[in-house]
């Protein structure tokens, strides 16, 4: 958690050749430059390994953030609207012809390559769409890369005040992700033509929008949440503060949480609604994770009323609670009086070889929490399970209800986050006054290559030495 986006890749374009703007003559080159500059830098973010990636999104976020303000004044100009009271007119010469690779659609992959084949378009407004969809997605993998320090178990546990400001700025990020996609789903009620795939839906727009709130309303819970921070603590061989502290583990508000990760329940569940509805074209792995989360938060709620019990002197009624949160989460417990909490044989060496991979996956940056946090909150409820069970069989000795009629008496979700109005950004008087000048140069980004495979490398080939075999790319040769 949160979900690992891949961000799509796209083809090169020049606005010159489908654009005109008598006002500004230079924004269609303008737009065409910074345009370039997130083809290239997505097409980077796709070939760097996982763990660069991490490093590199704040990139990709900066370069979409440029470029957006150029993409927002040509689609106000087409509008006839006026940009920080500056009239635009841009005239369309021919319908655009641009390529973007989905990776939300479930698509068949091209023969002859790992890939799914790209989308091409042929309206503005579908590039306003992929441009901000890859800007929410990239703020979701920001929020990840965040979070990433906290599920680390190969280095020293982080301190409480780096774990406060990691989870403030994944919430954040979250929120940011949420604001633009509420937008997008706004845009497309406008729109008459069915999108050319499902990654742009309106469909898509409201599901993205709903896990984001879902997500930063579990990250709501998660500031408060020590039960996590204990298990993961617990399996650092880094940590040392075992040896001459025990781990605090302060109250909670059971039940105001509780509710936070219902409503969270609520948001996952319609947006797994959502994408259940677009026919069968969302990748089967999303709607999977969005089922996943649904089921997590649902258990984490159970876990909160189970310790609300607990403090209330049931151990009995908190053990059923517990229960409860294993069979939302779909794991098959048994006796665990006989395991001992973590079962025997070949279901404990198949669940120690699942956490340890989990745990290399945090550590190289990959898909981590892929399974929406189900193995992290499993191993909550496990601990709780047998400290309470162990204190059951022998001081309460407490009748455990059975978890149907507790169920019933979950309580209704609670929202705790809003989400601010996405506001297109807009060009500053002095950008717009440069451009009216005519352009400096002509606008060829339509001749770069398109294809993700195709780059120009600037750099010597191997073998060959600076000032001894010449200009590689004229055949020129040096005498010096």
């Amino acid at each position: 958690m949160p979900y690992p986006f891949v961000l799509p890749t796209t083809s090169a374009f020049s606005f010159s050749s489908s654009f005109s703007c008598e006002t500004h003559p230079s924004l269609p080159l303008n737009a065409s430059t910074h345009r370039g500059v997130v083809r290239d830098t997505l097409k980077k973010h796709k070939r760097l390994p996982p763990l660069s990636q991490v490093s590199n999104v704040s990139s990709v976020v900066s370069s979409l953030n440029s470029y957006l303000p150029y993409l927002f004044a040509i689609d106000a100009g087409l509008s006839h609207r006026a940009v920080q009271g500056e009239e635009i007119n841009v005239i369309l010469k021919t319908a655009p012809a641009i390529e973007w690779r989905p990776t939300l659609s479930e698509s068949a992959v091209v023969p002859g390559k790992r890939e799914t084949a790209r989308v091409k378009i042929q309206s503005l407004e579908y590039e306003v769409f992929f441009a901000l969809s890859a800007l929410a997605s990239a703020c979701t993998l920001q929020a990840r890369a965040a979070l990433q320090p906290l599920y680390v178990t190969s280095a020293a546990p982080v301190g409480t005040q780096q774990r406060q400001a990691a989870l403030a700025s994944a919430s954040k990020s979250l929120l940011d992700a949420a604001s633009i996609c509420d937008y997008l789903a706004a845009r497309a009620e406008g729109l008459v033509a069915a999108p050319p795939c499902a990654d742009i839906s309106q469909a898509a727009a409201r599901a993205q929008c709903s896990l984001a709130l879902a997500e930063a309303t579990l990250l709501a819970v998660l500031k408060d949440d020590p039960y996590p921070a204990v298990v993961a603590q617990d399996r650092n061989r880094n940590d040392t503060e075992w040896m001459y502290k025990a781990p605090e583990i302060p109250k909670v508000r059971t039940h105001l949480f509780a509710r936070l990760c219902l409503a969270a329940a609520d948001h996952a569940a319609q947006a797994h609604s959502l994408c259940a509805g677009a026919g069968g074209r969302i990748s089967h792995g999303f709607l999977r994770y969005l089922e996943d989360l649904r089921r997590t938060s649902r258990a984490k709620a159970c876990r909160f009323l189970a310790i609300d019990a607990e403090l209330g002197g049931q151990t009995g009624t908190a053990i059923a609670w517990l229960q409860a949160g294993f069979l939302e989460l779909g794991v098959e417990r048994k006796d665990v009086k006989k395991s001992g909490g973590g079962g025997g044989g070949l279901s404990k060496f198949k669940k120690e070889w699942t956490e340890r991979r989990e745990d290399r996956k945090a550590e190289k940056g990959a898909d981590w929490g892929a399974d929406a946090s189900k193995l992290e909150e499993t191993r909550v409820l496990e601990m709780l399970e047998v400290k309470w069970t162990k204190q059951n069989d022998t001081i309460f000795t407490q009748a455990i209800p059975p978890t149907g009629q507790l169920l019933a008496q979950m309580p209704s979700g609670r929202e705790i986050c809003s989400i601010k109005p996405f506001q297109p950004p807009l060009l500053d008087g002095a950008a717009l006054e440069a451009m009216r000048a005519p352009p400096d140069r002509s606008d060829d980004a339509g001749n770069y290559p398109s294809s993700d495979e195709d780059t120009i490398v600037d750099a010597v080939p191997v073998g060959a030495f600076p000032g001894t075999q010449g200009d590689y790319r004229t055949g020129t040769p040096n005498y010096y």
